[in-house]
């Protein structure tokens, strides 16, 4: 949150604060404070056994992080699904294989990549935000009722993850979902014997674990970094920038005092 205001107040700092080492620049340690360990506990929830398949669903930051944390885990392969040409690119760069949605079937794809069996487990990193953009992220059977649900939650994603996943596998969900999420396909999750696993991130469980990954070396959060801006009054044109994916934008730091430490 620091990248987003010049000055931020903490109550209770000397009970919260986390000491970084030595040495390590601000883009090297900033993600700590949230989308890192949002993503490592949303891999660490599908409970990933040596050499299994995980699916990410979304490839934004969150997505992106999972996508780390998940080989870090054990993972042997991950399948990412995004439309962002840039996004699914660095997803390949970290190792992930990726499918465009707007390609075809997301479903039939998943079953084709896993030899009929599906993966292990699916995160779904996308949430209210889903947008059923295409046939393939969702088939858009929303009855004449439920499309008057305009405030309701969209789980396109989620009953993506439902539908794809194997029987006995497990869907992770750090994708946010505020209101009453409609239709959700509870019959299915009941009937393959699924695991969900939800919840906010417990960020200071795992600071220390995620600064030693960094340390190491084996994950380095400035690669997901593409704009930087010294001006707060870039701000609001920024944050257009990211919502439009415009300019091959994954993430944006800015400094509010004009040093780019």
């Amino acid at each position: 949150m620091l990248a987003q205001a010049e000055y931020v107040r903490v109550p209770y700092a000397d009970f919260g604060a986390f000491k970084v080492p030595d040495g390590y620049t601000d883009e090297q340690v900033l993600f700590l404070s949230d989308i890192f360990p949002t993503g490592y506990m949303a891999a660490e929830n599908c409970d990933i056994r040596p050499g299994q398949t995980v699916v990410v669903l979304g490839c934004g930051p969150v997505g992106l992080f999972t996508i780390m944390s998940a080989f870090q885990l054990g993972a042997g392969r991950v399948i990412a699904i995004d439309s962002v040409p840039e996004r699914m690119a660095l997803a390949r760069t970290f190792g992930a294989e990726t499918i465009n949605f707007e390609d075809g079937n997301v479903h039939d794809q998943i079953v084709e990549m896993t030899k009929g069996q599906g993966p292990d487990a699916i995160v779904d990193a996308v949430g209210l935000e889903s947008h059923g953009g295409s046939e393939g992220m969702m088939e858009k059977t929303l009855s004449s009722v439920q499309a008057t649900l305009t405030s309701m939650d969209r789980p396109y994603a989620l009953n993506e993850a439902i539908r794809s996943c194997r029987p006995g596998g497990t869907i992770s969900m750090p994708g946010v979902y505020m209101g009453a999420a409609v239709p959700v396909a509870m019959g299915a999750v009941m009937n393959k014997g699924l695991t969900l696993k939800t919840g906010q991130t417990h960020v200071h469980k795992y600071l220390k674990k995620l600064m030693g990954l960094i340390e190491k070396g084996k994950i380095q959060p400035e690669s997901i970094i593409t704009h930087t801006s010294v001006d707060l009054a870039d701000g609001p044109e920024l944050y257009k920038t990211f919502k439009k994916k415009q300019d091959g934008c994954i993430k944006v730091v800015m400094y509010p005092h004009g040093v780019n430490a």
